[in-house]
């Protein structure tokens, strides 16, 4: 059988790494709200809470940390990823602000998650990071990042399924329910990539 070839894998944090539906209680008890996560139609969640963009902003501004600290880890993303750690590159981009890093390193430390870069870009747009990174494929919850990412770099995108990601996909994102379904696709793509060592760094 062939051997596995390393990987760089781009990861998104929030929905991917942690549990999508986290937010929801906090936005309830801060909006007087009783959605369900399955309410979320939209990633923009100014629009499933009926709000302004900048009531959520400024939301998020003074409860981001708090959030990004009592996420829970989505599924078993904590042990794929330590399993992956020896054989891949692990290069987690994520639209957080610079300023919550503290929080998100002692996240990924007290849930033994492993990285080798965690790059907070503070923005949705993802592209300049994953192509700094020279990512092979990446791993995202948000449709338009995987749309714009498998467009512009055609690299395999796998989507976690959420309520807020719905729709037909192009042929390179692949639709994922489980993180043990993401680590059989990672599996089988770095069965059929060339070496690291064959490609330009």
């Amino acid at each position: 059988m062939k051997p596995e070839t390393t990987l760089r894998i781009g990861i998104d944090i929030d929905g991917t790494v942690t549990e999508p539906s986290s937010i929801v209680p906090m936005m309830n008890e801060s909006f007087g709200k009783h959605l369900r996560y399955e309410d979320c139609f939209a990633y923009d969640l100014a629009k499933v809470y009926n709000i302004t963009e900048e009531a959520f902003q400024d939301w998020l501004s003074k409860h981001g940390e708090r959030l990004y600290n009592e996420a829970p880890v989505h599924g078993t993303a904590d042990s794929v990823l330590r399993g992956w750690y020896p054989h891949h590159r692990l290069i987690y981009i994520s639209a957080r602000e610079a300023r919550h890093r503290d929080v998100t390193l002692n996240w990924f430390s007290r849930y033994h998650i492993p990285f080798h870069e965690v790059d907070l870009i503070g923005s949705h747009d993802k592209l300049a990071a994953a192509k700094k990174w020279q990512v092979d494929l990446f791993l995202e919850d948000r449709l338009e990042n995987a749309l714009q990412l498998s467009e512009e770099l055609q690299i395999p995108i796998l989507l976690f399924d959420t309520p807020y990601n719905q729709g037909s996909l192009p042929a390179l994102i692949h639709r994922v329910h489980s993180w043990e379904q993401v680590e059989e696709l990672v599996r089988t793509f770095a069965m059929n990539r060339p070496p690291l060592a064959e490609k330009s760094l």
